[in-house]
């Protein structure tokens, strides 16, 4: 999977998960912000990313991720 159909899905699945607008969906964006999301929003968003690029993702991992472009970045690392 290439990295704009990986963020054409991510963003799919934040649209649908999340019910925010797709104009909401931007790279610099604060990611826990633009979603409103709490920690346990984010066990869903991890479970998200599981079930749909077929990788485990370590908790630790995402403390890291800031914006959606980080979030991009570390799905498409580990989709390959």
């Amino acid at each position: 999977m290439q990295k704009d159909q990986i963020i054409e899905t991510i963003n799919q699945l934040l649209i649908e998960e999340f019910e925010i607008e797709e104009e909401q969906l931007q790279a610099d964006e604060n990611l826990m912000e633009t979603l409103e999301i709490d920690s346990l929003d984010l066990v869903d968003l991890v479970v998200i990313i599981e079930k749909n690029f077929g990788f485990k993702v370590v908790p630790e991992e995402m403390t890291e991720i800031a914006t959606l472009q980080d979030f991009y970045d570390f799905v498409t690392e580990r989709a390959k």
